[in-house]
């Protein structure tokens, strides 16, 4: 009896190898409407198990590139020869995310200070500190060992400067800057599926209408 077992499991083995390199071998032309597991048709008419496999992926926007996630090893691999043990080694997995292809450059945070501007204007006392507190620190150019006033009157707005990055923006100005710039994206991607209005955004920039187009609004 237990000499029949083994050789069922065998066999059964053997089956299941070939079955897998025969897989293998065709999974290549098999057509996405049809089961690699069965067989079987997927989204048939009459019937069966549904699936989308027409489906579009999310949209790069501009400027952006796809980055794909992955696993890695943080801290110390090599061997901890004076046992301090304060860095031990961690798996550690990153989503994939999209992210700029170059830095934020001087244009990029001016077309943001123009809307900004004329949106809320800062002539209007109820507005008076959003434009000026998402202005950069221009200073961070002064050096006591270096003469650097050209750049610092010059570098954010001179167009010979437009390209590079922008400098002497803070933690709050640069997350305020990525949720007006996600804003805008989604807006125009709006627009042009018919959801919105293509001159919205120009009548709220000249104070024809109250509010702007905000993501979070938008999905809540």
């Amino acid at each position: 009896m237990k000499k029949h077992f083994i050789k069922v499991v065998l066999s059964f083995t053997v089956i299941a190898t070939g079955s897998m390199a025969t897989s293998c071998k065709k999974s290549g032309s098999s057509s996405k409407d049809v089961s690699r597991a069965t067989g079987w048709k997927i989204n048939s008419k009459d019937g069966g198990f549904q699936f989308n496999t027409d489906f579009k992926e999310q949209e790069t926007a501009p400027g952006l590139v796809f980055v794909e996630g992955g696993t890695f090893t943080k801290g110390k691999v090599q061997d901890d020869v004076m046992h301090d043990w304060d860095n031990t080694p961690t798996s550690q997995h990153v989503q994939s995310f999209y992210m700029d292809e170059t830095e934020v450059t001087n244009v990029m945070y001016l077309e943001y200070l123009d809307y900004l501007k004329s949106v809320y204007p800062p002539e209007n006392p109820m507005y008076a500190n959003i434009y000026t507190g998402a202005l950069p620190d221009t200073l961070v150019w002064r050096n006591r060992l270096g003469f650097n006033e050209t750049m610092t009157n010059n570098y954010l707005r001179h167009p010979a400067y437009a390209e590079y990055p922008v400098v002497g923006v803070n933690w709050i100005q640069a997350t305020q800057f990525a949720e007006w710039r996600t804003d805008r994206v989604n807006e125009i991607m709006l627009e042009r599926e018919g959801y919105l209005s293509e001159d919205a955004k120009y009548k709220a920039a000249t104070g024809e209408v109250q509010g702007t187009f905000s993501t979070e609004a938008y999905l809540n």
